[in-house]
């Protein structure tokens, strides 16, 4: 077998741990990161050059919660077809790795998008790394827009679907007042990723599903009760916690920006992940798709039904980053951790995904200073975004 060439990414900025470094090459051999070195190293001589004309190379995104894309909800097709599209979608917005998301559904909708994610990473489809399945384990006075008739509790094939061996990580989210914490341990010692989400517990019961095993929040804020002077709620043990990580929608409709930046600065340092809860419209010039029986409309970035409900967003990654940086007042570097680095470590994939380091995926993000995505790269292929 031939072994696969030598490439050197040049002419970038690179951002590492400490922002970003001009006068660096990245060697990428196949699908790996060989070593980050000076430009005027020998190796670099000898490799296929790449030129990135002075844009930032930033690791790849890593998006823990798309319901769709390019015109396609995955709970309409959960197909390895329907996968492909949304990944490739995603793609030109800098996202080079996501948890297909799988909205409240039937237990025969559950069971065929745990089968098709598994088979779309067996067939090696870029960018699906494992899967998110929101609900149908919720609570019916935090339903936001998903199907409240299919809310139930979990039973034993449930639980066996969940904890069975996949190709990927699996992300449950659950609401703890609906939940016993007996079920939620067993789910998590099994390695399922639990987190609370589109819940009305109090303070007392979310505490309780942590100590189970719950890890993180879905979209903090949203769909959960909030914090109050004598009664903390899930907002507050979600902020209380130290090790749990939250889900932040920033797209200035979900939440307002001040009190983002509130929990970011509640939260240690690693803990605050960028999502974007995409629908159909991202990646596709159709603004209105179908959702349990509801047209929802995307208008000026937010998709919402006739009441007005919210129904997930039209926020890409690239967006989530830039508005971190410009809404909130980040700087690009902990923005990029917050796409990339962090939401890797939640998923237990840090050890190859989200840095741009020797042994890493060659996933990246090629941004211009405007932070638009200019190219895309899945395991050392590069894709032109624009």
């Amino acid at each position: 077998m031939t072994a696969s060439p030598l490439i050197a990414l040049v002419n970038g900025r690179v951002l590492g741990d400490h922002g970003p470094r001009e006068g660096l090459a990245v060697l990428v051999r196949g699908k790996r990161i060989v070593a980050v070195v000076a430009q005027d190293d020998p190796r670099v001589g000898d490799a296929q050059r790449h030129d990135l004309h002075g844009h930032l190379l930033l690791p790849g995104f890593i998006d823990v919660q798309v319901n769709g894309g390019g015109g396609l909800l995955f709970n309409d097709a959960p197909t390895v077809e329907t996968l492909r599209s949304i990944a490739q979608a995603h793609r030109k917005y800098g996202t080079t790795g996501m948890l297909p998301t799988l909205i409240t559904d039937t237990a025969e909708q559950m069971h065929a998008a745990l089968k098709a994610v598994d088979d779309a990473i067996e067939q090696r489809v870029p960018g699906i790394l494992g899967i998110h399945v929101e609900g149908p384990f919720l609570a019916n006075a935090r339903k936001g827009i998903h199907n409240a008739a299919l809310f139930r509790h979990p039973d034993e094939s449930d639980v066996e679907a969940l904890i069975a061996p996949h190709r990927g990580p699996v992300m449950l989210t659950l609401a703890p007042d609906e939940v016993s914490p007996q079920v939620i341990a067993r789910l998590s010692a099994a390695g399922v990723i639990v987190v609370a989400g589109h819940t009305a517990a109090d303070y007392a019961t979310t505490r309780a599903a942590l100590d189970a095993g719950v890890c993180g929040f879905t979209h903090l804020y949203n769909a959960m009760t909030p914090l109050a002077n004598r009664d903390p709620g899930v907002v507050g043990a979600a902020l209380d916690d130290p090790h749990s990580w939250c889900g932040l929608i920033v797209d200035g409709h979900h939440v307002h920006p001040a009190t983002l930046r509130v929990a970011i600065a509640a939260k240690a340092r690693g803990k605050c992940v960028l999502v974007t809860d995409a629908m159909p419209p991202v990646g596709s010039d159709r603004p209105d798709y179908v959702l349990n029986g509801q047209t929802i409309v995307m208008r000026d970035g937010i998709c919402q039904n006739e009441a007005g409900v919210l129904a997930g967003s039209g926020l890409d990654m690239a967006g989530a980053v830039r508005n971190t940086v410009h809404m909130l007042g980040l700087p690009l570097a902990e923005a990029s951790r917050m796409a990339s680095a962090y939401p890797a470590a939640w998923i237990g994939l840090d050890r190859t995904h989200g840095r741009i380091a020797a042994g890493y995926n060659a996933d990246f993000a090629v941004m211009d200073d405007t932070l638009t995505v200019r190219e895309t790269w899945i395991g050392g292929i590069a894709h032109t975004a624009v």
